[in-house]
């Protein structure tokens, strides 16, 4: 038997251009096509598809709020996220859901039906474009954790006084430490987070949360 598949994107000439493209697959037959996420929800509780092709913004209802109600309901139906966005956060909200995969919109006829075939057989499966920004987030997060947890006090204290724009005589007076201690401190940080100047240093606080 073919692979039922369910497509629900607001756009005609996406879902026109999917269906022209599994036209001449014999193992996968679209069942349905949806513009909305009410006629989705309504429909997919009548005839419920093997694979779900879901747009990430439809106009009355967002993906995750359709994939979480669906996986909830219906979950045998594998859900292949459709998008033009990239962005990591939004396919890890996904992929946390229970979606199976995340294809984006550019993806050429031999990605789109390597997919389907993927998420159905219970595999999971990213456009190869993801990839590489997924383990690229891996990477940054760890480095982050590291640099999170190799911190003492004390270098969180002048890292503080640093980014409050204190010298170092400053941050010596203030933690009634000595001038050559707090330089010490100073390149132990930059060291440590891996950067070259004060600049690097406060970048790296704010955006890991350090202080």
């Amino acid at each position: 038997m073919p692979i039922k598949l369910a497509i629900a994107d607001d756009h005609p000439i996406v879902a026109k251009g999917i269906c022209n493209i599994l036209r001449d697959a014999a193992n996968i037959e679209v069942s349905d096509v949806y513009a909305n996420g009410t006629s989705l929800l309504k429909g997919i509780k009548e005839r419920q598809p093997d694979v779900l092709l879901l747009d990430m913004h439809l106009p009355d209802m967002s993906g995750p709020e359709l994939a979480a109600s669906i996986l909830k309901n219906y979950p045998q139906v594998h859900i292949l996220v459709l998008s033009s966005s990239d962005v990591i956060f939004q396919v890890k909200k996904m992929l946390k859901l229970g979606c199976m995969g995340y294809l984006l919109k550019d993806s050429d006829e031999t990605t789109i039906l390597q997919a389907i075939e993927t998420v159905y057989k219970g595999g999971q499966f990213l456009s190869p474009a993801l990839n590489q920004l997924l383990i690229e987030d891996m990477f940054r997060n760890k480095k982050s954790e590291k640099k999170t947890t190799t911190l003492t006090r004390r270098e969180k204290e002048v890292l503080q006084l640093i980014i409050d724009e204190h010298t170092n005589q400053e941050i010596a007076d203030k933690l009634f430490l000595s001038l050559h201690t707090v330089e010490n401190h100073r390149i132990s940080l930059l060291h440590k987070l891996e950067v070259k100047n004060t600049a690097g240093l406060v970048k790296i606080a704010l955006q890991t949360g350090l202080v």
